[in-house]
């Protein structure tokens, strides 16, 4: 049984909610959104998150740039979400289990993290999707939400830019993905001539320009994407 984080959606959009991406500072507050990830957030059984719209599953979805290029993945029909077989993807990630939200670093007396997001990303990038050498900068820019589908009306992206300053990444299991750097203007090509791009990284490619010039939060520069503890298990990625 698979228990994934989420947040209730009258919580993380108490007005109204977005479609597509919500840029942090321009169209959407950072400060409510992380506040509602620590105050609001749980797990829950995930085929019950499945059919609840009334719950938004929290995805880190992070892109990796390269200069000014792009990692495009897809995933093969060795990969485990029969849903994304063949498509391509701009975003790295997957849901939140609650192994993200053990502190290790505190010995004996682990304590449980408010904000589970750090650790998931680093798990997804680092240890089962990604091998990462050399600098690294992680900005978080915004939301990635759409609501014209069953599949992404139960999830909510946090969209994130992942610099490679002086290294390179590649794909870690290429029985499952495969992967590329292309161009923004090869991406916007490929989107034009209906490519088969999943949902949100289809929402993602026009807006490329966009996110690279938010400034964003920016983690600490270096070998791990993100804070939080080291953990061996995997997660199954899933995404609209």
């Amino acid at each position: 049984m698979e228990f994934v984080f989420v947040v209730p959606r009258a919580r993380l959009f108490s007005e109204c909610a977005p479609h597509g991406v919500a840029v942090f500072g321009d169209e959407w507050s950072q400060d409510a959104f992380e506040t509602c990830v620590r105050e609001d957030g749980f797990f829950v059984e995930r085929a019950y998150a499945e059919e609840a719209p009334h719950l938004k599953q929290v995805i880190p979805y992070t892109l990796v740039a390269r200069g000014q290029e792009f990692l495009l993945l897809q995933r093969t029909k060795g990969g485990g979400e029969s849903r994304l077989h063949d498509k391509l993807s701009l975003g790295v990630g997957g849901h939140v289990n609650p192994v993200d939200a053990i502190d290790t670093n505190a010995g004996a007396g682990a304590r449980r993290l408010r904000a589970p997001l750090p650790a998931a990303t680093r798990r997804e990038v680092l240890e089962e999707e990604l091998i990462v050498e050399g600098e690294t900068r992680l900005r978080t820019v915004g939301l990635l939400n759409d609501d014209t589908n069953a599949v992404g009306a139960v999830h909510v992206g946090l969209v994130q830019v992942l610099e490679l300053l002086d290294g390179d990444a590649r794909v870690r299991e290429v029985d499952q993905l495969r992967g590329e750097f292309v161009t923004r203007e090869e991406l916007l090509a490929r989107h034009r001539s209906g490519a088969n791009f999943e949902t949100w990284s289809s929402l993602l490619v026009p807006e490329l320009d966009r996110l690279l010039r938010t400034e964003g939060l920016t983690q600490a520069a270096g070998r791990d994407v993100a804070p939080g503890p080291s953990h061996g298990s995997r997660a199954t990625t899933a995404r609209s």
